[in-house]
């Protein structure tokens, strides 16, 4: 049996070793490690749960007349300057998921870092498919004039892959994967993944990356019609009874093509804001076996719909490294606020948290709020 156990000093873990324990993986930066024992030692044993993979959507719901991107227009990127696009790429956004087919037009063109915790090699193959059409929305290229734009502009993108082939991951990858992209200079870390269940691990991760100023952001969820209960990580990042206030990161709802929640998406106590979610446009894997969409232009690479609040969190992930790149003196803590207090609704709501995700209304504040004005930013918006 694998467990996880906690430690404060190298003598606690030599003691483990000398009573027997076999030390089968070391998380030195969470104080932490793996231990094979054939008894439970009092600790939990390693968390390994399945994603809860959204579905991609069939190439028929594509509706004529309507932008491939309508999450585009639907989050008010028109309203984005191009140089805060640019200015992005001072920003590293890390996605930690099922790995990224780098070979995608979208995403090639970023030349992007890669890490696999999982076979702890640079080679993130993505036979699932979700991790590439998460990379893609948030940060796929706005400038190679093929397929779509992610929301992230010029940041730079960081792939750590964590999930495997079946859509499975375990809290200790998970936290493994954090700590790396931490490391290798993420400040936003997207976690498209979800579950009922949270583990110490996976707690100490979180804090960790956050104490660090490493903004967090994680899908909501999408067992709305099947008891809706509280998903982890999100519920980590915008804790349950807070009523999208304080936190630590941002829990993401998803929205559709009107605007209303999509009927999927989690609701509760502890959704921050929403971003489009249901149908949306990215770049697939060539390694996995989604619909693809038939496009009226040429690409090497391949294209197609998917719902999920998996593809709504990207979405506010990118949003947020254009905010720090119009405002690099921000905290996470402001830059999550700057997001919430931007975003559609009138006041908080179980149903899409502070309301749907404005991205040009996000950078025009953060480009006007002064260092005496950041503070403001952090005070809760009354109605």
């Amino acid at each position: 049996m694998r467990q996880v156990v906690s430690y404060r000093s190298a003598a606690q873990v030599a003691e483990l070793e000398r009573s027997g324990m076999h030390v089968v993986r070391r998380l030195p930066a969470l104080r932490s490690v793996v231990v094979e024992s054939p008894r439970l030692l009092g600790r939990r044993p390693v968390l390994r749960r399945a994603l809860q993979v959204d579905e991609p959507a069939l190439a028929e719901t594509y509706l004529p007349g309507v932008p491939w991107e309508w999450q585009w227009d639907a989050a008010n990127m028109a309203a984005v300057p191009d140089w805060a696009l640019r200015a992005a790429s001072s920003v590293t956004i890390a996605v930690v998921d099922s790995g990224a087919d780098v070979r995608a037009p979208d995403l090639a063109a970023k030349s992007p870092a890669t890490w696999s915790v999982l076979s702890r090699s640079r080679t993130v193959r993505d036979r699932l498919g979700h991790g590439t059409f998460v990379s893609s929305l948030a940060a796929g290229s706005v400038e190679n004039g093929v397929g779509i734009s992610g929301f992230g502009g010029d940041a730079r993108l960081l792939v750590v892959q964590a999930i495997d082939a079946d859509g499975y991951i375990t809290d200790v990858d998970e936290a493994a994967a954090i700590v790396y992209a931490v490391k290798h200079g993420a400040k936003i870390v997207n976690l498209s993944i979800g579950g009922p269940e949270t583990s110490a691990i996976e707690q100490r991760a979180i804090r960790w990356a956050a104490n660090r100023g490493v903004l967090i952001v994680a899908a909501a969820g999408n067992e709305h019609e099947e008891g809706n209960a509280v998903e982890y990580p999100a519920a980590l990042l915008q804790p349950v009874g807070s009523r999208g206030r304080g936190g630590i990161g941002l829990a993401v709802g998803a929205s559709q093509m009107d605007g209303m929640r999509a009927p999927f998406s989690n609701t509760g106590s502890y959704i921050s804001l929403a971003a489009p979610g249901s149908n949306v446009f990215a770049a697939e894997s060539a390694d996995s076996d989604w619909p693809r969409a038939e496009t009226p232009w040429q690409s090497p690479g391949y294209y197609g719909w998917a719902s999920g609040t998996s593809f709504a969190a990207p979405l506010v992930a990118g949003a947020a490294a254009l905010v720090w790149a119009a405002n690099p003196g921000l905290s996470a803590a402001q830059v999550a606020w700057i997001l919430k207090t931007t975003a559609s609704g009138n006041a908080w709501n179980s149903q899409l948290g502070w309301g749907r995700l404005d991205v040009g209304a996000a950078v025009e504040l953060a480009t006007r709020a002064s260092p005496w004005e950041r503070r403001a930013l952090l005070k809760p918006r009354r109605f």
